[in-house]
């Protein structure tokens, strides 16, 4: 257990948190939410200890280990990728070091083979002799060959080292395990394999992660983080989405019901106060109007973007149509005759384990790379808008956002582009802020308004949920279900696949294609089956 007391935390004049009191109990798994800054990051370092608070404290049962999976994995680059999954229980990497450290020495003292003695039965009672055997397991569930296990972090891919983290975080069964972000670049198979894991786990779990689909499949409850305080949920993101939806909705229609009547008895006081037969009646109804309170309705600090694509022109009955397309990279064909033809109402899904294969494609399909062999042709009608996964190029200039958007479409009316912005949540002086000192977030934001503008029927988007918070997702969500023209995307948010997705193109690996007009849920049980 975990117990949150009268923590509060400043930094300057600004209060992040403010006398939260929170408790997080054994097998519950807790889904840490908020908008983008509201802290959720910074609570889990909070809880790990990593930032002390302003005031207040954090309380963790005697003798429970805490686990957090951190970001930075480059800290452990000359480090063996099994050793840093064996740090994850300190103790037991602190005894096996000490061990080698000592049956390298060349002479022993009797002092030297009793201690020696006492960490080899440390040792045992730890369970250290299965302990790689177990670290590699885990590394191999996560989808982190065998060949990488003896590698040095710096020497495997990047994708790799993130999963390494997870897997020393997890490393034998912490009491208390905090995660942030922890799908991030977890392949399907991957992400089903840890939300199993969760979900059999039986100690505290809290986690922060943009994916709603894993928070519906592990979480027990939601912490919901607005305006400096927690409020715990029981049940998961979408129960807490509907309840606090429902919550707000009642809340307005008991001050409906209030209002009337307060208005009912301003009435009744102001017409028959000065009459002397009504007089008793009226300072009775003044009673009951003192009593009345309006509920204290204060609306969420989230704010939802308004993502609504919407074509210039709809697009003909030829869209696009790929024949026998072949790409080589360092001799090996990553796209090997690859033909595929879009109709009309398609949106498709690109599914591949290689995610710069997936973005060369795109590159490809929007004319930003060359292709070896093959034809593409994109119809007459056809206005394509691109979203992609690396908008650097973007953003290399000093232009305020407003500058940024009105250089793309020429629009000089500063009230139509604080309005569209402002619907993009760039409000008030946030238009002036400088395009290259942005956060992913607020580019990805400034992408969406250029690709809105562009008015295109064809959608190309690559990754487009990368860096968005949970609001930004669902309003992109929503855009994409409700756009009238053909999509072609790849997302690694489940709940964007399956409710936008009506056809599937796999990418192999050895560079062909499965392609079928099928559903996300549809493609992932053919995929188990295969």
């Amino acid at each position: 257990m975990i117990q949150v007391n009268n923590v509060s935390l400043k930094f300057g004049k600004r209060t992040l948190f403010e006398d939260v009191n929170i408790k997080f109990t054994n097998g519950n798994c807790y889904g840490l939410i908020g908008a983008n800054g509201a802290g959720k990051s910074t609570f889990l370092k909070i809880l790990s200890g990593d930032i002390e608070t302003t005031s207040g404290d954090v309380v963790v049962s005697k003798d429970e280990r805490v686990s957090f999976l951190r970001q930075d994995h480059y800290q452990f680059d000359d480090m063996r990728v099994l050793d840093v999954v064996l740090m994850g229980n300190k103790k037991l990497f602190d005894i096996m070091t000490e061990k080698d450290k000592m049956y390298s020495q060349t002479e022993f003292s009797e002092e030297d083979g009793m201690k020696l003695a006492n960490l080899e039965a440390e040792f045992l009672e730890l369970d250290g002799w299965n302990a790689e055997a177990n670290a590699a397991l885990l590394l191999n569930n996560l989808g982190v060959n065998s060949d990488f296990h003896y590698s040095l972090m710096k020497e495997i891919p990047v994708k790799q080292r993130v999963k390494v983290m997870l897997a020393q975080a997890l490393f034998d069964n912490p009491d208390i395990l905090l995660l942030d972000e922890p799908t991030n670049s977890l392949d399907i198979e991957a992400i089903e394999w840890l939300e199993e894991f969760l979900i059999n786990f039986d100690n505290t779990v809290i986690i922060v992660s943009h994916d709603r689909h894993f928070l519906n499949n592990v979480c027990t409850h939601i912490a919901d983080i607005d305006y400096g305080k927690i409020k715990l949920y029981i049940g998961n993101y979408d129960f807490w989405y509907e309840s606090s939806q429902l919550l707000q909705k009642q809340m307005k229609e008991s001050n409906k019901k209030k209002e009337a009547k307060i208005k009912e008895l301003e009435s009744f006081i102001a017409r028959f106060s000065a009459n002397a037969s009504k007089s008793k009646q009226a300072t009775s109804r003044k009673k009951m109007l003192d009593k009345i309170k309006l509920d204290e309705i204060v609306p969420s600090s989230r704010k939802y973007p308004y993502i609504d694509f919407k074509p210039e022109k709809e697009s003909g009955k030829e869209i696009l149509k790929v024949e026998n397309l072949v790409k080589e990279v360092d001799g090996v064909k990553v796209l090997n005759k690859i033909s595929f033809t879009v109709f009309k109402g398609d949106k498709i899904a690109i599914i591949g384990n290689n995610d710069n294969v997936k973005t060369l494609l795109f590159n490809i399909l929007t004319g930003y790379e060359k292709y070896d062999k093959g034809t593409i042709e994109w119809g007459k009608t056809i206005k394509c808008s691109y979203l992609p996964q690396d908008n650097t190029e973007y953003f290399k200039n000093d232009l305020s956002i407003m500058e940024w958007i009105g250089s793309f479409y020429d629009i000089k009316d500063e009230t139509i582009l604080r309005g569209f912005l402002g619907r993009m949540l760039f409000s008030g002086d946030d238009v002036f802020k400088k395009v290259n000192v942005l956060s992913g977030g607020e580019k990805a934001r400034c992408m969406l308004s250029k690709m809105m503008l562009e008015q295109g029927n064809f959608l190309v988007l690559d990754e487009a949920t990368n860096h968005l918070d949970l609001e930004s997702i669902t309003s992109l969500n929503k855009g994409l279900e409700n756009f009238d023209g053909e999509v072609i995307f790849t997302s690694r948010d489940y709940e964007l696949n399956s409710t936008v997705a009506n056809r599937i193109i796999e990418i192999k690996d050895d560079g062909t294609i499965f392609d079928k007009s099928i559903t996300y849920e549809e493609f992932l049980k053919l995929n188990n089956g295969r």
